[in-house]
């Protein structure tokens, strides 16, 4: 697809977890460089990256961090990846350049407000720019 450089978003493997939350630190949040956003936590060994031209400057026009709740963020995340990694299994009705690689998003991991302001933000992004629908998503895309 011409409009589509690269997505990749990648949740790294999880270290062992209590049944318990544990608490991402802010610190452990990356810092944004030529519209990739790098987000990692050696302690709970997980990545996420976001390469997609464009975002940094689309996030900047969005609602600030602090706007919404963390239980929210975390609420509409497990929403949003449950349709995408749906979509990733579903891969003969969605298209596979979109829909490349499953999210590893453990529920029960409490991965700090950041980590879950920049998400979902990006699965906004994601829905304006490649013009998909995810349930719980903004209803006026376009």
């Amino acid at each position: 697809m011409k409009y589509f450089s690269i997505i990749l978003l990648i949740l790294a493997t999880f270290a062992s977890c209590d049944s318990s939350k544990t608490v991402v630190k802010e610190s452990d949040v990356a810092a944004v460089s030529n519209d990739t956003i790098r987000i990692a936590n050696k302690s709970l060994e997980y990545e996420i990256l976001i390469i997609e031209p464009g975002f940094e400057s689309w996030l900047v026009t969005q609602k600030p961090e602090g706007f919404y709740g963390q239980t929210y963020l975390e609420g509409k995340n497990r929403l949003f990846v449950s349709e995408y990694n749906r979509r990733v299994q579903n891969f003969q009705l969605y298209d596979r350049l979109l829909y490349e690689q499953e999210i590893n998003y453990e529920f029960h991991l409490d991965y700090g407000y950041e980590v879950n302001y920049l998400l979902y933000n990006y699965f906004l992004y994601f829905q304006e720019t490649y013009n998909q629908s995810f349930i719980g998503g903004r209803s006026s895309i376009r």
